[in-house]
């Protein structure tokens, strides 16, 4: 569970402020100052918050991201659920108040500079994932790790832009779905529940990456 400090309520005024003027009257044509009169705090008490305009418009995602590092952090029983676990994260986020994320969309789509930061910060996500698998699954191959993390970050991006492009409230569900597709895309999904007894006879797809394999054996054994 996330918990909300003042200082989170604040920057989201701020926010909430900024992406109202960008609606109204351009994203160049706002100005920092009245980004901050519109939102009732002064122009320091705006560039201690935020860097720039940009980063009123990408403040969410420096913050979701900072969550999924401390998330990943942690131990996990199974590394590619974990990574499943984080796009949801992410989802439910947005999935909070989706008109402001719509807002925030719009803006980005209208602006190529803001475009082009979207593309790094997408990019980032995908490199936290592919640096969590390789630190959580020593001896992994490079490449699975890197195209499991690229198939969950295209996979969430797809359903997001769903929400965000439409009017409709797009379930977490649709997007747990699509992920447990990946996971057995990957043959990395759940194991079969079996029997708790003495003999342990592993059966795995041959598809399974041999680390993932490794995993699954230590666990069991």
């Amino acid at each position: 569970m996330s918990v909300t400090t003042p200082a989170d309520d604040a920057r989201t005024v701020v926010v909430q402020a900024a992406l109202e003027l960008f609606a109204s009257q351009g994203f160049e044509a706002t100005s920092v100052d009245q980004i901050a009169k519109a939102a009732g705090i002064s122009r320091s008490t705006f560039f201690r918050q935020f860097g720039g305009k940009d980063d009123v418009v990408f403040a969410d995602h420096d913050a979701v991201l900072e969550r999924l590092r401390t998330f990943l952090d942690r131990a996990h029983a199974d590394p590619w659920e974990a990574i499943c676990e984080a796009s949801l994260i992410v989802y439910r986020h947005y999935l909070a108040d989706p008109e402001l994320a719509r807002r925030r969309y719009t803006v980005v789509r209208q602006v190529p500079t803001l475009r082009d930061r979207e593309i790094v910060t997408v990019f980032r996500y995908e490199r936290l994932f592919d640096e969590y698998l390789r630190r959580a699954l020593p001896g992994i191959e490079p490449l699975t790790a890197v195209s499991f993390a690229a198939e969950v970050t295209a996979v969430h991006n797809h359903v997001l832009r769903q929400l965000l492009r439409g009017t409709k409230r797009i379930p977490t569900q649709t997007l747990r779905a699509a992920l447990d597709d990946v996971l057995a895309r990957f043959d990395v999904g759940p194991s079969p529940e079996g029997a708790d007894d003495d003999v342990v006879v592993a059966v795995f797809p041959r598809r399974m990456p041999l680390a993932e394999v490794t995993r699954r054996l230590s666990a069991e054994l």
